[in-house]
């Protein structure tokens, strides 16, 4: 296995963990992208245990590079959501993990990648599968609703929805409603709470 983490202390406890069990040997660490992709290539390891957020980048975006010669990726984050799951998944990853997971939590998920399992928590599935499958919420949504839905998450009022999309009050008023009707919501918080949770919102 090769570790992705740059951060030292969290590495090297993850790389002890791991060296107490029989079954998993850590090939070599990295701390940003380009070095994990470097490792990868001189190692040929099994699996790739990757941080996302790194140095030099959004370690998802180099999860095609890094299963390029045949090491399944294994996503490891401080926080996630089904978009992000769905992400890891298009990109060819094999699972994702947060960082508050136990370490034996982590191990089982290594040897269950090794294997050639899937691991995503049970909290992401739907997301994923829908995004997979073309099955997404975001689909009934128009453009426009999206920059809506978009800026409300950001804290936007339905003023400044109208003045940050370009359109009238009465606008942006029917595209704020039409999110709430689309999503089931009763209210703007409401809306934006269940569009993270379907993963409509990274």
């Amino acid at each position: 296995m090769v570790l992705v983490e740059d951060h030292d202390m969290v590495a090297e406890a993850m790389a002890l963990a791991m060296a107490r069990a029989d079954d998993i040997e850590v090939v070599a660490r990295a701390h940003s992208i380009a070095t994990a992709v470097d490792s990868v290539r001189r190692h040929e390891p099994d699996v790739v245990l990757l941080d996302r957020r790194l140095p030099d980048g959004d370690a998802i975006d180099s999860i095609g590079a890094l299963s390029r010669s045949g090491a399944r990726v294994l996503v490891l984050t401080g926080e996630a959501t089904a978009s992000v799951a769905a992400r890891v998944a298009e990109a060819g990853g094999s699972g994702l993990v947060l960082k508050s997971a136990g370490l034996d939590e982590l191990e089982d998920a290594v040897r269950r990648v090794a294997d050639g399992e899937a691991v995503f928590g049970a909290e992401f599935l739907a997301g994923v599968l829908n995004r997979l499958t073309g099955r997404t919420p975001s689909a009934t949504l128009t453009t426009r609703e999206r920059q809506a839905l978009d800026l409300l998450a950001d804290g936007a009022s339905t003023a400044e929805v109208a003045a940050r999309m370009g359109v009238a009050l009465n606008t942006a008023r029917n595209h704020v409603q039409r999110v709430l009707e689309k999503l089931g919501a009763r209210s703007k918080l409401e809306a934006v709470a269940i569009a993270r949770r379907e993963g409509l919102l990274d």
